[in-house]
């Protein structure tokens, strides 16, 4: 398995970096680990950039998860609805956090 550290910036004038930085591993048959420890700025262009590699890997039959995930991270993926779709909580979380958001 492969781990790749995503960085502290996920802003949206480093989605087009992480494009090139995520595409040479599109093909890469191997398992591989995303590292969002450290991300601490995350912006939806980039947010979508790690969508469109998660898809088109699991389309493709390679595995890819998050060996760490920031605070930062992880809400902006449950506040876009995108935290499923990147492996990065239960659906029973999703639904009790959008249950407390509710109110």
């Amino acid at each position: 398995m492969s781990i790749l550290t995503l960085g502290e910036d996920l802003g949206i004038e480093a989605s087009a970096e992480l494009k090139q930085i995520l595409s040479p591993h599109l093909e890469q048959a191997t398992a591989l680990s995303l590292d969002g420890g450290e991300v601490a700025r995350v912006h939806t262009a980039s947010m979508q950039v790690l969508c469109a590699f998660v898809r088109s890997r699991r389309e493709a039959g390679y595995a890819t998860d998050f060996s760490a995930c920031s605070d930062t991270l992880r809400n902006a993926a449950r506040t876009l609805g995108l935290a499923q779709t990147l492996g990065l909580s239960s659906p029973d979380h999703d639904k009790q956090a959008a249950t407390e958001n509710a109110a």
